[in-house]
């Protein structure tokens, strides 16, 4: 199995665009990019792969990425830095199978494979397959796991994805709070890999209006704000799931310059064969 970070940004992407703050000159000057958040899995026994989120940077990512386009996509949650590059498959593919969650939202009345559905129902070529939470499915020849994770207002969930016949497992965290339910936790420990939402350091959370959440026993606040882990809650759930290699991704440019760079922070273009 070949994981490729296309995309290792937040919302806004580093460089983010009109910004000159030391972080983003900084990653204009070594030529790195951390664009919106997506994930490349090669099956490397088919010759098959998955796209974990459609970006919207999602043409740019594979003009850049030595990957093949995907046979098909998977989709954690319908905020726009993770669904709305799905657009980019107009023209590109005869079928893109798409696979999200069957479970309804009571902040939208529908569920994210049902959203995808209505929103994008212009793409013929585009078909919607809706999955129950810790489902087990056979995709491309690896075995997928959408688990519930916590990203108020939506729902959102991360991704296990293990190759049944070496046993190789990467497990996404999605977008998520350090207040990710037990199952959850228990699917996604032991992996070869982890990529784990972390925003921002901790030391930040004093200039979210809601402060940093989900304390640990020094004090240091493991959530930013309500909907994301801190540099340190992510460090600390890696060490709790017992994974043998950990990179953070959903990274902001408002990590100070000296800290943006740092092991384990991701830029786009990592690969790992698992």
């Amino acid at each position: 199995m070949r994981v490729t970070l296309l995309g290792t940004g937040d919302t806004t992407g580093t460089p983010t665009v009109g910004c000159d703050c030391t972080t983003c000159e900084r990653a204009t000057a070594r030529g790195v990019e951390r664009s919106r958040f997506s994930v490349h899995v090669e099956n490397d026994r088919t010759g098959e792969s998955l796209l974990v989120d459609c970006s919207p940077d999602f043409r740019h990512q594979f003009l850049t990425q030595d990957v093949p386009l995907p046979d098909a996509a998977l989709v954690t949650h319908i905020h726009f830095d993770h669904l709305d590059g799905l657009g980019n498959a107009y023209r590109l593919f005869d079928d893109l199978p798409v696979h999200a969650t069957d479970v309804v939202d009571p902040a939208t009345g529908e569920s994210v494979a049902e959203t995808i559905r209505r929103k994008y129902d212009y793409l013929d070529r585009v078909s919607v397959h809706d999955h129950a939470p810790h489902e087990r499915v056979r995709i491309c020849g690896l075995d997928v796991r959408f688990v519930p994770v916590d990203h108020p207002p939506l729902l959102c969930y991360g991704v296990v994805v293990e190759d049944p016949e070496t046993g190789a497992k990467c497990a996404l965290t999605g977008d998520t709070s350090f207040d990710i339910p037990d199952e959850s936790r228990a699917a996604l420990a032991g992996a070869d890999l982890l990529l784990a939402d972390a925003i921002v350091p901790a030391s930040l959370c004093e200039h979210h209006p809601h402060g940093g959440s989900h304390r640990n026993a020094e004090g240091v606040p493991r959530t930013f704000g309500t909907k994301h882990m801190t540099r340190e809650g992510a460090l600390e759930l890696a060490a709790e799931l017992d994974t043998d290699r950990t990179r953070l991704v959903h990274l902001a440019h408002f990590y100070p310059a000296e800290e943006a760079f740092a092991e384990p922070l991701a830029v786009d273009g990592e690969t790992y064969d698992l």
